[in-house]
């Protein structure tokens, strides 16, 4: 990934963004080609030298059946946005201005391991549910369903982790425009209503 130096992120906001985010894409080579799939992780910092992404596929998701040739990858969303330059001040003082996208994203490598075991997923289902329904009024548990249809939805799914080697990271967030600039695209995010790419670029301004 290229991340110039002013869209760099510190060691301490890949940490935030593995631990907060929400699902991602794993992407393997295969002797097939490219394979993908969108699915939910868990980040745990305390496993190997650099952590590691857990998640499970679909039994009859084959991705996890296939041989990987070297790493595989998990790219992580932040959140994302459509920057107008008629939001910058400069669009005034000098007209040399053009639309850009706002992302925050880690391409984050490694090992990928492969658990077809009842307990480690069962394990791992119990943490995603924690951690997903951590700000609901009344959170569903896993012991709320039945203990027959449980273990069948278990056997249905594979879990999966991978050995992180390394991330590459970055946050594109108005980093690079003027003070004024970057609060016209406060402003204009707001006022569309994306208040998670307003607070981004807030949280990182120079």
């Amino acid at each position: 990934m290229y991340v110039p130096s002013h869209f760099a992120m510190s060691d301490a906001l890949v940490r935030e963004l593995l631990t907060r985010h929400g699902a991602a894409d794993l992407v393997t080579a295969t002797p097939e080609g490219l394979v993908a799939t969108f699915l939910p992780f868990v980040y745990d910092a305390d496993v190997g030298a650099q952590g590691a992404l857990l998640g499970h596929v679909a039994r009859n998701n084959d991705q996890w059946q296939r041989p990987v040739r070297g790493e595989a990858l998990v790219i992580v969303h932040g959140p994302d946005a459509y920057v107008s330059p008629s939001w910058y001040a400069s669009k005034a003082q000098h007209g040399r201005v053009v639309p850009t996208w706002n992302y925050v994203t880690a391409h984050v490598y490694g090992r990928l391991v492969v658990h077809d075991d009842p307990v480690w997923v069962d394990q791992l289902v119990r943490r995603l549910t924690g951690k997903h329904e951590a700000d609901v009024a009344h959170p569903w548990q896993v012991d709320d369903a039945p203990p027959a249809f449980l273990a069948g939805q278990l056997r249905a799914i594979v879990g999966i982790e991978l050995l992180i080697s390394r991330v590459e990271a970055k946050a594109k967030l108005s980093q690079n425009r003027p003070g004024q600039d970057i609060d016209g695209v406060i402003e204009g995010l707001q006022a569309r209503g994306d208040g998670a790419s307003a607070e981004a670029v807030q949280s990182a301004r120079p």
